[in-house]
């Protein structure tokens, strides 16, 4: 896979702008995270929390009913939700969110198969569900096949998985094309200078970012960005590009106020409004 570009201010300015006067929530897209558990809520929190800071309408929290409160007091503009409801309608959320904190267990397996199977929109896996895919064959037959406008958000680790084999030392060019011979589908590849391989085979290094950001929850909260990004109107491939520059920018941002060695995934969250504003402006 040959690096295309560079995704910079100059290329996120074209995708992002500026709200026209008649906008409604209703017109800022409705999303839906499934995120969390009892021992994982922070995942839940993070990326909803950074899908309302980057600006979506309606933020919909699929999770365990035994962290509703946590969810509802941490990020009270989200609205929270058991798996039984949301899947009523998948159809019915502009782009879906998956994975951040959910456990690698049978209810996981049986979420990603529904959506997988159903949905026809972007949908963003991370975490917890690319785990959950590298250990089933029948997931993985199924990502290959699937109507949804798949993004696939691993680390260096979660990757290895999903080929099932060592990928210490390779390049990033390599990580991601092997990914996307084997998915087909857009794939982030996470860390220094993230790449980002799209679904027509063109690839991306990304321009913003810092050490601080190798923290916990860093990149739940990215997967928030884009959902909340895809869910605005972007495409797939613009979500995924985009979404990864305006999360670097931001731990950039928050990096010079307070230092890279105590950024926490909640200050990124919090400097996303201020990423957008600079690129809008």
């Amino acid at each position: 896979m040959q690096i295309t570009g560079l995704t910079d201010k100059n290329f996120v300015h074209t995708v992002i702008r500026r709200r026209p006067k008649d906008v409604h929530k209703g017109s800022c897209g409705k999303v839906l995270i499934v995120a969390g558990s009892r021992e994982m809520a922070g995942a839940a929190v993070f990326s909803s929390k950074a899908a309302i800071k980057c600006g979506s309408g309606l933020v919909n929290v699929c999770t365990r009913r035994k962290i509703f409160s946590i969810i509802q007091i941490s990020v009270p503009e989200s609205i929270c939700l058991p798996w039984g409801k949301a899947k009523r309608n998948l159809a019915g959320y502009d782009a879906i969110a998956a994975g951040p904190g959910m456990g690698v267990d049978r209810r996981t397996r049986e979420i990603l198969k529904r959506i997988l199977t159903e949905y026809a929109g972007t949908f963003i896996i991370d975490a917890d569900g690319l785990n959950t895919i590298a250990k089933d064959a029948k997931l993985q037959v199924l990502l290959r096949s699937t109507k949804a406008r798949v993004i696939l958000t691993p680390h260096i680790g979660e990757a290895g998985r999903l080929l099932g084999k060592q990928i210490k030392g390779c390049a990033k060019e390599e990580i991601g094309q092997a990914l996307w011979e084997k998915f087909h589908c857009a794939v982030i590849v996470k860390g220094a200078d993230t790449l980002v391989a799209l679904s027509g085979g063109d690839a991306y290094i990304n321009t913003t970012g810092n050490p601080g950001m190798a923290t916990a929850g860093a990149g739940d909260v990215l997967t928030g960005i884009i959902v909340s990004l895809a869910g605005q109107g972007l495409s797939t491939d613009d979500a995924a590009r985009a979404g990864v520059f305006v999360h670097g920018m931001a731990g950039d941002m928050a990096a010079e106020k307070i230092g890279q060695h105590g950024l926490t995934a909640s200050d990124i969250a919090d400097y996303v409004p201020f990423a957008l504003k600079e690129i809008i402006d």
